[in-house]
């Protein structure tokens, strides 16, 4: 219960939480203490499992076969104790404030809704991640996704926001793989790209994203790599648009 609290909400949070549901009293230092030893424990076990994986040829586990099995990553910055990024820089040059967590789930799909967008299988999630490096997660990743039964899906599809990080783990872990820039950061790039088109001219700035949001959403991406190809700007916002022109040439309908 300790362990719990602790990995839910802060450590002194935790201590009233306890005391309120259980009548046990603790100190916010015995739920850290806790809370990290179990931690450190489940972290030392998954990190067994991941060089087993890594190292011997896994057998094919055994169940039904899935139609679509989804991997997404992303990382996002989490604020941590000073210690933490002592010595390190920060995206601004100043000193880090943050340290990046690297996330992935493993999801499967077998329906559409009325508008025939994929549908997640409900309870079908599951979850990993950690602050490591890209080499790291890549075999925490494989490791869950082999473990979900990504060698009986019929589809097998990698989600992520563009970056570069996420689609050298799917060449590496998950070749033969689709590779989908998801739905929402598509829509930020692209209205990223008309400010950049359009950066003094509001009303012709909507005015255009929408236009190509609306290829974006209909999943009609070639006519959307053709009107982003066929710009005639100036050569910042070209070299801008070559690059999505590269990024959503991964894209097959989005999700």
């Amino acid at each position: 219960m300790t362990a719990l609290v602790g990995s839910e909400t802060s450590f002194d949070r935790g201590r009233v939480l306890l005391g309120e549901l259980a009548g046990v009293t603790l100190t916010a230092k015995a739920v850290e203490r806790e809370a990290e030893a179990i931690g450190a424990d489940i972290a030392a076990r998954e990190q067994a499992e991941i060089a087993r994986a890594v190292q011997l040829d896994l057998p094919e586990i055994s169940g039904p076969e899935t139609p679509i099995l989804y991997i997404e990553m992303d990382g996002m910055g989490v604020p941590v104790a000073a210690r933490e990024t002592a010595g390190r820089q920060g995206k601004d040059g100043g000193p880090a404030r943050t340290r990046e967590v690297k996330l992935g789930c493993v999801f499967r799909q077998s329906s559409r809704d009325e508008q025939g967008r994929p549908v997640r299988d409900e309870g079908s999630t599951t979850y990993t991640g950690a602050i490591e490096d890209a080499a790291a997660f890549g075999r925490r990743i494989w490791s869950e996704a082999w473990r979900r039964g990504w060698s009986r899906a019929r589809k097998k599809v990698v989600l992520g926001d563009g970056a570069a990080w996420i689609w050298n783990l799917a060449h590496e872990y998950f070749p033969g793989s689709v590779e989908i820039v998801d739905l929402y950061h598509a829509r930020q790039h692209l209205w990223e790209l008309a400010s950049k088109l359009f950066p003094n001219e509001e009303k012709r700035r909507r005015r255009w994203a929408r236009r190509i949001e609306k290829k974006l959403d209909q999943g009609r991406i070639e006519l959307l790599v053709a009107a982003l190809r066929g710009i005639e700007t100036d050569a910042l916002a070209r070299a801008t648009t070559d690059n999505f022109y590269r990024l959503f040439a991964k894209s097959r309908r989005p999700v």
